[in-house]
């Protein structure tokens, strides 16, 4: 019987050890390769199983956001009903919810302590060190944008080069430096050790160099709420950081000063485009306000309400506007509901930040919550979170509060 104890002890140590990697190998290969990072998950969530089945124990741990994801889940499941292809959102629904929800409970259940967490944490700022790297190289040897009608050339004459490195998309690229800009900072302005403060500092004007190289206006605008956040959370001193931005536009290339006005004064044909969706989607939201449109069926439905493009030909997948795209597929029930879940995870952050004694874990949570603000600025320009890649690290980040949250409470 000893034996027995002691070898399924030692068979559950490395099962965990196992799912450790692979929880690091999803938030390694995030940026860079949704695939690789699936095929982590997979095998994460086999590992777990496998845990669950030696140790004969239901390892599932309960969290304050159980019952709301749950109807999170309902009611984009029951929006899929009133799809005008129901095979499509069935099949986009299991595929991505399956993505998000995995991901969640994954970590939730298999990161038990700081150390694990810093892993993690640390693994997904060495990724983005590879993703700018890679989108320093883009600008260096020139990317032809002209295909991807990305800028309105006649607009941004002077606009020649848009990075995106592995997200596909500048938008997208911004979105995610972003979100790691503010998790470097909140962890570099904790931290007491100068050699670590210094390098983690490094890394967000790394980061910030090749943001401004994304010409990503939202993305400028979400650094901006994202600096005045830390002013109010962390040192009012910092607010003093935004008054150099006039400055700076002085040193500005004429392209990134086009672009910079063009936020003030937008008149060209991404910014038209952008309100015409925005009341394509309101009625959209009018017509079905309670179960919407249906999971993933924006772009079959908006030729139905083109009254800009009137172009039956040309697909638009998303609304560039988080809440109204959210609200008009899954409808104004579904988007309360998530907001709920941003809030949740958000207001449990600060909980965190404010109680705990641990200078990495409140570095970890003031990143958190200045990364899911700039999320959510973002959000009233464009919808970065249709991205897959995008939406999955939002979940990763919401997991790691609920974890850090679940460590936090046992040392108090």
């Amino acid at each position: 019987m000893h034996i027995t104890y002691s070898c399924n002890t030692q068979i559950q140590y490395r099962l965990a050890s196992l799912t450790e990697y692979c929880i690091l190998g999803v938030a390694f290969f995030l940026p860079l390769s949704l695939d690789m990072s699936t095929l982590f998950l997979g095998l994460g969530t086999a590992l777990w199983a496998c845990k669950m089945i030696v140790s004969k124990k239901l390892l599932l741990k309960r969290t304050p956001f159980d019952e709301i994801i749950a109807l999170f889940v309902i009611l984009s499941a029951a929006s899929i009903a009133v799809s005008p292809d129901k095979d499509f959102s069935f099949y986009n629904y299991y595929h991505l919810m399956g993505r998000y929800i995995l991901v969640y409970y994954l970590v939730i259940n298999n990161l038990t302590s700081i150390n694990q967490l810093q892993r993690l944490i640390y693994a997904v700022l060495s990724s983005a060190v590879l993703v700018t790297f890679y989108g320093f190289y883009q600008y260096i040897h020139g990317v032809d944008i002209s295909a991807f009608q990305w800028v309105d050339g006649e607009q941004f004459p002077e606009l020649k080069i848009r990075i995106f490195s592995t997200l596909k998309n500048p938008n997208l690229l911004a979105g995610f430096l972003v979100v790691v800009m503010s998790l470097a900072a909140g962890l570099g302005l904790h931290t007491e050790k100068i050699k670590d403060k210094l390098l983690l500092f490094v890394l967000v004007a790394v980061l910030g160099t090749c943001l401004v190289l994304t010409y990503s206006r939202g993305a400028w605008l979400s650094i901006v709420a994202v600096t005045a956040i830390y002013g109010r959370l962390y040192n009012r001193k910092i607010l003093w950081v935004l008054l150099l931005i006039p400055a700076l536009v002085l040193f500005c290339q004429d392209a990134v000063m086009e672009r910079l006005m063009s936020i003030v004064n937008p008149t060209d044909t991404s910014s038209t485009l952008r309100i015409a969706l925005w009341e394509s989607t309101i009625a959209m939201i009018l017509d079905k306000p309670f179960l919407g449109i249906g999971w993933g069926a924006y772009w079959l439905v908006y030729p139905e309400y083109d009254f800009f493009l009137s172009d039956p030909t040309i697909k638009i997948f998303h609304a560039h506007n988080m809440y109204l795209h959210i609200a008009a597929e899954i409808g104004i029930p579904g988007l309360i509901v998530f907001l709920a879940i941003i809030y949740g995870h958000t207001k449990k952050a600060m909980d965190v930040l404010t109680h705990t004694k641990n200078r990495w874990v409140a570095g970890l949570m003031l990143g958190v919550v200045t990364a899911v603000m700039g999320l959510a600025v973002s959000g009233f320009t464009d919808y970065i979170m249709f991205n897959v890649q995008m939406s999955m690290l939002f979940w990763l980040l919401s997991a790691v509060v609920i974890a850090v949250w679940e460590v936090n409470r046992r040392y108090i």
